[in-house]
């Protein structure tokens, strides 16, 4: 299994696939909820693995919660999951940084971003 969310097709300006459209939706599912985008958000920002206690720290929801939300993210791969002792910690996943992007470019049907683009 590789690091991305999944793996979709290199997106192109022609209709979406099955495959690709239960994929994309899936991931925005996961991103739909404010705090789980906080959760996603703060560990991008800390670009290293983070116990759910120092997740619990930084925002104001319980640890069940924060638990939750990283299910749900790990589910999706945005987040990875690595046990540490009896604990477990989450990072992003930074190939989200190229598939997540790429997937809105197929939804919309853009053209492939070039070094051009403003």
């Amino acid at each position: 299994m590789n690091d991305h969310p999944t793996t979709p097709r290199t997106p192109t300006r022609g209709p979406l696939t099955d495959a690709d459209t239960i994929t994309y939706a899936s991931w925005f599912k996961a991103l739909a909820d404010p705090m789980r985008v906080r959760v996603l958000n703060l560990l991008a920002v800390e670009r290293r693995p983070m116990a759910v206690g120092e997740i619990v720290d930084r925002l104001p929801i319980a640890q069940s919660t924060v638990s939750h939300h990283l299910k749900i993210l790990a589910d999706v791969r945005f987040v990875l999951p690595a046990a540490h002792g009896t604990s477990t910690r989450y990072q992003v996943n930074e190939g989200c940084l190229t598939c997540f992007p790429d997937a809105v470019r197929s939804i919309m049907a853009l053209e492939e971003a070039t070094d051009d683009a403003p």
